[in-house]
């Protein structure tokens, strides 16, 4: 009788005992055997890699892994999938290879790891990106499967209508490239969207920012991309919150406040440089917003 595989075999088991994937939360298996080796391939992995892996489902991905690496450590939050990856290395040399964590990947702490490798359910693959670009130690790169929507803003540029803040903030912390799109039949079940795989290299050393205020910078500039800067900063809310900031920025480094000053004035006068105030933030690129950060911070003007 012909062998059959091993991932095919526990696929039918799961599906006897009648194990549904939810897809609420973004479980869509990746069934395709090419394209999670060519997914492994393009990581590059090394045996003495710790691998961080999001989403594991079945294991698909993670028994093809496993003997390429140190470790594998798989964040699932249905315990349903637990139970299935564990039974698939039970009783192997694998199974002192994987540390599977259990709960929300979001609320969790992220282990120490060399290369994250996941096809990530698409609802939180906003937060993850900057959970992961923000995290330390760096990690050498990751490959992600993603919704192709977001992955084409991801890598958007300067003047695209794919590009927004989402693009700046990634492209300023990392390197990102689409290595391949996956349709959608590649998958059980089939997601309604088509699907793209991107890898990331955090920039090391990051650029030397407070990124909590660039963030903060970008989401006043971001709301409305195609309006020019100068209109950006007319927003009663944004003239308060700048105010506020102001004022604080002050009284840490003991400036006295003039009793005419106006923050409307104090922002004009940052706009008017470099022709600032015409700009549009859809047309601007990340040198163009590190120059304007530093403008505004020089006049003791901050967003965070």
């Amino acid at each position: 009788m012909p062998k059959v595989k091993r991932g095919k075999k526990d696929q039918e088991v799961i599906e006897k005992q009648g194990l549904r994937f939810n897809t609420s939360l973004g479980q869509h298996i990746l069934k395709n055997p090419l394209v999670i080796n060519s997914m492994i391939e393009k990581a590059a992995l090394r045996s003495t890699d710790v691998v961080l892996e999001v989403g594991p489902g079945t294991g698909n991905m993670t028994v093809k892994m496993l003997p390429l690496v140190k470790k594998v450590c798989a964040c699932e939050i249905d315990t349903r999938m637990v139970a299935e990856l564990q039974k698939r290395v039970q009783g192997t040399p694998m199974q002192y290879k994987l540390d599977i964590l259990v709960g929300d990947v979001l609320k969790s702490q992220l282990p120490f790891f060399d290369i994250c490798v996941a096809n990530l359910p698409y609802k939180i693959s906003s937060p993850f990106v900057f959970k992961l670009l923000l995290h330390r130690p760096f990690f050498r790169c990751a490959v992600l499967m993603f919704q192709k929507e977001f992955a084409d803003r991801l890598v958007a540029k300067p003047g695209s209508k794919m590009y927004c803040r989402l693009s700046v903030n990634t492209q300023l912390l990392a390197r990102v490239d689409i290595l391949m799109k996956v349709g959608k039949n590649n998958f059980r079940p089939p997601p309604k969207v088509e699907s793209t795989v991107i890898r990331l290299e955090p920039r090391n050393p990051p650029p030397p920012i407070n990124f909590k205020e660039w963030d903060g910078l970008l989401r006043i500039l971001f709301v409305r991309k195609n309006k020019t800067l100068s209109a950006s900063f007319k927003h009663t809310s944004v003239l308060e919150m700048m105010e506020q900031n102001y004022k604080t920025y002050c009284s840490v480094k003991n400036i006295e406040i003039p009793k005419d000053f106006n923050i409307k004035e104090k922002i004009e006068e940052v706009l008017n440089t470099n022709d600032f105030s015409q700009k549009r933030p859809r047309t601007m690129d990340i040198d163009d917003f590190l120059l304007l950060m530093h403008e505004f911070n020089s006049k003791g003007l901050h967003f965070s």
